[in-house]
């Protein structure tokens, strides 16, 4: 699903003449035929799920606010906003990513349901965190939610 969603993003960005939307885009499934070639080679004829789409958009959002921070530290505003424009149309693509306030109810309700009660019980938490909400959660922000909670 998808896969299709990107190809009619493309057309329609060309349409438009969306210079941004389409390089994003062409950068978008150039990562994903690049995922598709590899997952042949260990016997997937198929490409790859939805899943592994999101978390390399994820992978290429992540990748860009890393780029960000250090075009803001060295003083290139323009490609910094360059960046932040790349993450606008990937994050089209993405489902919704829930708000600090829901991470935090999602990791004190998982923490309450598993029975963790220390920071050893941390990987339990965050295994059932990633288990529960893959691809709308903030794991970072969600470490360090639980953390708190258990440490």
């Amino acid at each position: 699903m998808l896969r299709s969603q990107l190809n009619d993003a493309l057309k329609k960005a060309v349409l438009a003449k969306d210079a941004c939307s389409v390089t994003t885009v062409r950068l978008i499934l150039a990562a994903l035929k690049e995922r598709d070639i590899a997952a042949r080679g260990e016997g997937n004829t198929d490409g790859i799920s939805d899943d592994e789409i999101i978390n390399l958009l994820q992978a290429m959002v992540k990748q860009r606010r890393e780029s960000i921070e250090m075009y803001t530290k060295g003083n290139r505003p323009e490609l910094a906003e360059q960046e932040a424009a790349e993450i606008a149309v990937i994050e089209k693509f993405l489902p919704v990513q829930l708000s600090d306030e829901e991470i935090e109810e999602a990791v004190r309700g998982t923490v309450s349901e598993i029975g963790a009660t220390c920071l050893k019980d941390m990987g339990r938490t965050m295994a059932a965190l990633r288990e529960k909400y893959s691809g709308t959660m903030d794991f970072g922000k969600a470490g360090g939610v639980a953390k708190k909670l258990l440490g």
